[in-house]
């Protein structure tokens, strides 16, 4: 298989090994790494995040790891812009592009590219929403329909949060989201690209997932926290999203038992891999599917 012209992309569920399938996938064909999971991107979240080691930096050239501070929010529309001067870069060298990470809508913005809705103000998404909560979903999505006709057979009458987005930028921008869609642009040909969907059975995954919990307490995870809070983060910062912050946060102020925040960690964690699967399983039609034990084989057929 040609590699030399093409960006691979590997895509798979939080826990499933596909940082270290990456990298010997760069080794195999002169590749380098770029990130595309959008909690690794914070410097001091490397514990939590799972982010790659120093020792695996050494081996195969990181990209877009660690070096965004956590007070700072980060967008799809920001990484796709760093993702693709990576790109360029890496290929101007003649090496592969890997992006590698288990967050979909970067993988979507490259592959698809990313709708330029203009931003809509908060106080505005803000109204819509205590609209839809006043009216219920049946009546809001009815009203949807006759406002933005476009709607009708592509967003579910029971989906709350798609309907409330439709909503919003029909009555802030004037214009349907589905014609905001067609407006995309499309920044890659389908043949530029390699695209690897690590498909985990849900059991063996329950079992990495356990055994990254107990890996990532013992490894200085707690210390990580701790030294979160004391930055004194705001609510609305993503980097609170990351998993474990909470629980752990619980932990120090004995609200609860090590045992109690490990379990809920992994319960977090399981919940999260599951969206992950049925997200990619949903817009992943296209990408080959490859099993864990496969993963070695596949490398060498490259």
């Amino acid at each position: 298989m040609q590699t030399k012209s093409k960006i691979i992309l590997v895509f798979g569920p939080t826990s499933s090994g596909k940082s270290m399938f990456a990298i010997k996938l760069a080794k195999k064909v002169g590749g380098e790494i770029i990130n595309a999971d959008s909690m690794q991107v914070y410097k001091e979240l490397k514990v939590l995040t799972a982010r790659p080691t120093e020792k695996d930096h050494k081996k195969v050239k990181h990209h877009l790891y660690g070096f965004l501070n956590i007070k700072k929010n980060f967008s799809t529309g920001q990484w796709q812009k760093f993702a693709l001067k990576k790109i360029k870069e890496i290929q101007k060298k003649n090496k592969v592009p890997i992006l590698v990470g288990g967050t979909g809508l970067y993988f979507k913005s490259i592959t698809s590219g990313l709708v330029k809705i203009p931003k809509i103000p908060n106080s505005f998404r803000n109204k819509i929403r205590k609209l839809q909560s006043k009216l219920g979903q049946d009546k809001f999505y009815k009203n949807l329909i006759k406002i933005d006709p476009f709607v009708k057979d592509k967003i579910n009458s029971k989906d709350i949060q798609r309907s409330i987005r439709a909503y919003e930028v029909k009555k802030f921008t004037k214009v349907s989201l589905y014609k905001w869609f067609e407006k995309t642009q499309i920044l890659f040909d389908e043949r530029d690209f390699i695209k690897i969907f690590i498909d985990f059975p849900r059991q063996d995954l329950i079992v990495r997932i356990e055994k990254r919990t107990n890996k990532m307490l013992r490894n200085g995870a707690i210390e990580e926290v701790k030294n979160f809070l004391k930055k004194n983060i705001g609510k609305s910062k993503s980097s609170n999203k990351v998993i474990g912050i909470n629980e752990i946060s619980l932990y120090l102020s004995n609200k609860q038992n090590l045992v109690l925040t490990k379990d809920q960690i992994a319960i977090k964690t399981r919940q999260y891999a599951k969206r992950q699967l049925t997200w990619a399983r949903g817009q992943m039609k296209d990408w080959q599917k490859v099993m864990p034990e496969h993963l070695n084989s596949y490398i060498k057929k490259l």
